[in-house]
């Protein structure tokens, strides 16, 4: 296997001061492993704007490149336009852009409906100044009413701008391959890093798929439940599924992975060096 697969990862800015400082501390560790680069999230409709602008000025210029993510719905061009020219003007060049879920209680779509929208309007903006990731979804977008749209509306992100795509986390690697290659079908070529999740919790890898879709297969669900409490257990049987299932992706042709680290080092840490890609 290759030891020069590209690997990135993700945070969530977080809620207090004290667990910034603690992310500063994952993003120090996490930096060790020479990742192309970090991506921040951004709630719905901007809800952890500061948040996330604070978390990009803790890390920006401090090892890898910082890539902000950017949600469009219920949001407006000008306020997205002025994100625009700020992270600009911070030397970042990198933005992972997403339609993102409407704030709860909030009535129509914005300016900026759908990501593609947000995708031609970055272009429209700031010309070629940025690299656009736009999210891609293996198992289909749990929105989408066929994979037919779902292919085509992949197609028109890529079609508006987008230079690459990171995938919703899965644990199905046929699912992966099979989506590749109906992109290529459909003449898209850009590059698709697959989304890891490690598995070290079980209730929260189970609410974190319920909530997004990604399906859980059955018989990882039957055998975490065995494991009761027994966190040791759970993390070792995470832990070979998730290198297993990585292995597999890369020896298919996926060209980076894309750890989603839920802000701890350990899990991801572990898994790029098992993997020999550290």
């Amino acid at each position: 296997m290759s030891k020069q697969i590209p690997i990135s990862f993700e945070f969530f800015p977080t809620k207090t001061d004290v667990g910034a400082e603690k992310l500063k501390v994952v993003h120090q560790e996490l930096q060790l492993l020479n990742p192309e680069f970090f991506s921040v999230t951004y709630g719905a409709g901007g809800s952890t704007r500061e948040r996330t602008l604070s978390t990009i000025n803790d890390f920006n210029g401090k090892g890898a490149p910082v890539a902000p993510h950017l949600s469009c719905i219920g949001d407006d061009k000008a306020r997205i336009a002025e994100l625009l020219d700020l992270y600009k003007s911070q030397g970042i060049d990198r933005i992972v852009a997403l339609r993102g879920d409407l704030p709860s209680g909030q009535v129509g779509l914005g300016e900026l409906p759908y990501a593609a929208d947000l995708v031609r309007f970055i272009r429209e903006y700031s010309g070629d100044h940025f690299k656009i990731e736009v999210a891609a979804y293996p198992e289909m977008h749990p929105q989408a009413e066929s994979f037919d749209q779902d292919i085509q509306h992949f197609v028109e992100k890529v079609q508006a701008g987008a230079n690459a795509a990171l995938t919703q986390f899965f644990f199905n690697p046929d699912a992966y391959f099979y989506f590749v290659e109906r992109i290529q079908k459909a003449g898209i070529d850009i590059p698709v890093a697959p989304g890891i999740m490690p598995i070290s919790n079980a209730s929260n890898l189970i609410r974190f798929a319920d909530g997004t879709g990604a399906e859980i297969p059955r018989w990882i669900r039957k055998q975490l439940a065995t494991y009761g409490d027994d966190t040791a257990s759970i993390k070792a049987f995470g832990h070979e599924v998730v290198v297993k299932f990585c292995e597999r992706l890369l020896a298919g042709g996926a060209p980076s992975l894309h750890f989603y680290t839920m802000n701890t080092t350990d899990p991801t840490r572990q898994l790029v060096k098992d993997l020999g890609l550290a």
